[in-house]
């Protein structure tokens, strides 16, 4: 899917999710900095538009795969044949209202998909284990988690959440995004992967 030396030489990210509106919008922020090349993985549902980087595309730091983070297939390919440093996980399915019809699709893909990202970069990123069993992990490699403030629940006409809000999900989204958040925090704790 994305092959070729010099594809290879700078920094890469995968930015799954990146058709997305917040998305395409971190992928144009990354192509401004010459050393970054960006492998965007979407699904392309109903939330991703690939017309919102038709300018980004034409850039060759820039590999689109079409693809579902829950589909282990795809993403050990993307892993097997490229050097991967970071993945920023924007993919998920969104809007409240939505969840409520299907909270399924929001756990399959909120929490189960990014189950799967992790373990394909638990696959790729350790190289044996140190002296408490713990992974070794690659230098300067990192997951980042996107979420959303709707993890911490309902907030009313005044106020602010911050990290240390307790969480409180009050829709299946918010549960399936809490979950998935909580996930990539285990993994954290559990293989100490450089998580965000």
């Amino acid at each position: 899917c994305c092959e070729g030396e010099e594809f290879n030489k700078m920094k890469t990210y995968i930015i799954s999710g990146g058709a997305g509106f917040i998305g395409s919008h971190f992928v144009r922020m990354m192509l401004k900095d010459s050393n970054v090349q960006v492998i965007n993985l979407d699904k392309l549902t109903y939330a991703g538009n690939l017309g919102t980087l038709s300018e980004e595309l034409k850039d060759t730091r820039i590999k689109f795969v079409k693809g579902d983070i829950c589909d282990n297939a795809i993403t050990d390919k993307i892993f097997s044949e490229n050097t991967i440093d970071y993945v920023v996980n924007f993919a998920a399915e969104s809007h409240v209202d939505r969840s409520i019809e299907n909270p399924q699709i929001f756990l399959q893909t909120n929490i189960l998909g990014t189950q799967n990202l992790l373990d394909t970069v638990k696959k790729y990123w350790t190289n044996g284990k140190d002296e408490n069993n713990y992974p070794i992990w690659k230098e300067g490699v990192k997951y980042l988690q996107v979420s959303t403030d709707e993890v911490y629940g309902s907030l009313g006409d005044e106020g602010y959440f911050t990290e240390t809000t307790p969480l409180d999900p009050n829709s299946p989204y918010s549960a399936a995004k809490t979950g998935g958040d909580l996930i990539v925090k285990a993994y954290g704790e559990t293989y100490k992967m450089p998580i965000n």
